[in-house]
């Protein structure tokens, strides 16, 4: 079982904290990486209604991933713990990773829907090298990049089953 942030005592005035527990959304119990790709799901849909294209929300993603990994770096360093199960900045950028298609065609609740499923079935089943580099890279951008790869893969599956099926 992984070990929470919760007896880091100064964790709620910290901004690595809230940006790694995605706002509060990695705080929901249970399944915190659930609750935070709702949360990224509800955030795509704001960018998506004011407007934000495929190439903006490419360079969110690159965002997101460079300050969640010196975010968890930084939570890392004050209290030792790796990857921590509140931690869901991870599942916003891969979550928004296989959302991306969404933004440079049509928008569906199926689309978002199988998005949202891809997703969570490949960032829980970890197929390779998906769990590979979930057990061997450290830090910051070992907690980022297994969700990274889990969102590429869910991308490709939304894009195939998209062009055979819809």
């Amino acid at each position: 079982m992984k070990q929470s942030l919760s007896s880091w005592n100064t964790r709620f005035s910290s901004p690595a904290y809230w940006i790694a527990v995605g706002f509060g959304s990695g705080l929901l119990r249970p399944a915190p990486g659930t609750w935070g790709s709702l949360a990224a799901l509800a955030i795509a849909h704001l960018f998506y209604e004011i407007g934000i294209g495929a190439t903006e929300l490419f360079v969110i993603i690159i965002a997101a991933t460079v300050i969640g990994t010196y975010a968890i770096d930084h939570i890392e360093r004050e209290t030792g713990v790796h990857d921590a199960p509140e931690i869901v900045i991870d599942e916003f950028a891969g979550q928004w990773l296989a959302l991306l298609p969404l933004f440079y065609s049509v928008a569906s609740i199926e689309k978002i829907i199988a998005a949202f499923v891809l997703f969570r079935i490949f960032d829980i089943w970890k197929p390779y090298p998906i769990g590979w580099l979930d057990r061997k890279v450290s830090g910051g951008f070992g907690v980022m990049v297994d969700d990274l790869v889990a969102g590429v893969y869910a991308l490709i599956c939304l894009e195939v089953i998209t062009y055979l099926f819809i």
